[in-house]
């Protein structure tokens, strides 16, 4: 095999296990193909060239790994074309994003306990909200860390 042919199974491998994990496949396989790029930004052209689709067949996935926080729409002096690239911080952005929807569930399983009397439902709401008000909590502290790791900087 070559390189390239090793790059290219590899981001589909990703791309097939992010699909395992609930992602949209062609937002899954544009993920990748971001990844796996040695260029700074990519177009919907270059995207559709890399995954053999349509421009058209992209924009969707392109959209929807946008909203995740994971890319960026940039400018590029002298191009008519929108290009996009990788966050530098694109997995603890999508950390801190997901703590939108944690929060909401949160609500919703509070609601939850105030709404049943105790017994086996009670328990397991609350058990439910314990631990996501324990994740919550824990998880700023969690991605400093990470990011003082990143720098090379000791622990404290």
């Amino acid at each position: 095999m070559t390189g390239e042919t090793d790059r290219r199974e590899a981001a589909e491998h990703l791309a097939l296990t992010l699909v395992g994990a609930g992602m949209q496949r062609m937002g899954a396989r544009a993920l990748a193909a971001f990844l796996f790029s040695e260029k700074e930004t990519l177009t919907a052209g270059d995207l559709a060239q890399e995954l053999g689709v349509s421009a058209g067949s992209v924009s969707g996935a392109v959209r929807m790994v946008a909203q995740m926080g994971l890319i960026e729409r940039i400018h590029v002096a002298g191009s008519r074309r929108e290009h996009f690239r990788m966050r530098d911080n694109a997995w603890t952005t999508l950390y801190s994003r997901q703590h939108s929807v944690v929060d909401e569930v949160l609500r919703a399983v509070e609601n939850g306990v105030g709404a049943v009397g105790p017994g086996r439902a009670h328990d397991r709401l609350e058990y439910m909200r314990d631990f996501y008000t324990f994740l919550l909590n824990e998880a700023p502290m969690l991605v400093e860390r990470f990011e003082r790791q990143r720098r090379g900087e000791p622990r404290s």
